[in-house]
């Protein structure tokens, strides 16, 4: 029979650790595993799904943000190629005091996904339209570049 060391870094605790609001300073772990951040962050780009296709002048990104207004959502070119979604989902007040979750599947809190522009995306010519929770990035294509003509130099006579 096989048994399992469970210690302060599995998974099991972690979760309760988010819950609770422990910060990475009051637990120790090993010099190798990630920041509370690090992970927090992974889960949210993870947690975020997206679609992407290409038109003949344009790409388009489509994500699902269910509930969200767009004064909650963030877009953003950073590094003049990197396309940021950000956010936060609130959880949602209630208005009486003795309401239990029996079950929380819906997640809050910070979102963020990061796409790479191709070289040939115009980042001066990018849309964001957010319609019945659907969040909808156009981003326009660059006119192809002009094929170089060949020059002609005259030859002098000497």
């Amino acid at each position: 029979m096989a048994f399992r060391v469970i210690g302060f870094n599995d998974p099991i605790f972690s979760g309760f650790q988010d819950m609770l609001g422990v910060s990475d300073h009051e637990v120790e772990k090993p010099a190798n595993t990630p920041s509370t951040k690090y992970v927090r962050d992974a889960k949210a780009m993870a947690a975020t799904p997206a679609d992407i296709k290409e038109y003949p002048d344009s790409y388009v990104f489509v994500l699902d943000m269910p509930g969200l207004k767009s004064d909650e959502i963030k877009v953003q070119v950073e590094d003049n190629n990197v396309l940021v979604v950000t956010g936060m989902r609130q959880q949602e007040d209630e208005k009486e005091k003795e309401v239990k979750y029996v079950r929380m599947e819906r997640r809050i809190g910070k979102f963020m996904r990061k796409f790479i522009l191709p070289e040939n995306a115009n980042i001066d010519a990018i849309s964001a339209v957010c319609v019945d929770g659907v969040l909808i990035i156009t981003v326009q294509k660059l006119p192809p570049p002009e094929p170089k003509k060949p020059r002609t130099i005259q030859v002098q006579i000497g």
